[in-house]
């Protein structure tokens, strides 16, 4: 088995997530790196679209931000950002959307606006940007996320983007039919809802970690699957071409 990072595993267990007929929503960073890495590799014919409207994108190399030319240079159209989200997001023609978070809960809302009272924040973050429109209208959401105790927490300060409620009641209760926040992907694990309550379960370990270290940097009461599987490790073939990517992104934006 060859030797790698537990952040080269979590983009490559994104990546595999993703099927040769799926149109992405990418964001930029490890949303990115995994969406090209399935296109590199398994998914040739993925369909990856970026926020600034680029459609069809077939990046060399990892775009520094959604208005990096890279995008606009090698897509297969570009249209204006309001029709980007009138037709493509919101006419339901995106089937996988992926999310990052500065505050993740069990239930897959996302806090990406303050942290702390919302009038006296201990950090005011970004803001939501595309992500609630994205949260709520593509088919379903992939969700990628270092694994820290600070992001995984019980309570969110402020939600931004709706999961499956903030207490679990079902996306149906704020009058959304998508299906919302399937997959968590971390560089310790995998989780999806379960069935009943909607609650992230891990349903895969990563190569040598333990269900303690997932516990240890998550701020809810973790819940295993029934039948918790060991992730593959990443191939030869996908590491390689994960940092020939990787290698061609550095020195293209070195100068």
């Amino acid at each position: 088995m060859p030797e790698f990072k537990p952040a080269e595993m979590m983009t490559v267990a994104a990546s595999r997530a993703l099927s040769n007929d799926d149109v992405c929503f990418v964001g930029i960073g490890a949303p990115s790196a995994a969406c090209n890495l399935a296109r590199l590799t398994h998914a040739p014919d993925i369909t990856l679209i970026y926020e600034s409207g680029t459609i069809g994108t077939r990046p060399d190399v990892l775009p520094l931000s959604i208005g990096d030319g890279e995008l606009c240079d090698t897509a297969l159209t570009t249209v204006a950002v309001p029709e980007m989200f009138r037709y493509w997001l919101q006419g339901g023609r995106i089937t996988i959307g992926f999310l990052a978070a500065a505050q993740l809960d069990k239930y897959g809302n996302i806090n990406t606006t303050v942290v702390g009272d919302y009038h006296k924040p201990k950090v005011r973050l970004p803001g939501g940007g595309g992500a609630p429109e994205i949260a709520i209208s593509c088919a379903e959401i992939y969700i990628t996320a270092r694994h820290q105790k600070r992001v995984f927490v019980d309570k969110l300060d402020f939600i931004t983007s709706l999961g499956h409620g903030p207490n679990g009641e079902g996306r149906a209760a704020f009058g959304v039919d998508t299906k919302g926040p399937t997959k968590l992907i971390t560089d310790l694990c995998i989780m999806e809802p379960d069935a009943e309550t909607l609650a992230f379960t891990v349903t895969s370990l990563h190569p040598g970690v333990t269900r303690e270290a997932v516990r240890d940097e998550t701020g809810w009461e973790v819940a295993f699957a029934e039948s918790v599987v060991e992730t593959p490790p990443p191939t030869e073939e996908e590491l390689k071409v994960l940092r020939d990517l990787q290698a061609r992104t550095k020195a293209a934006h070195a100068g």
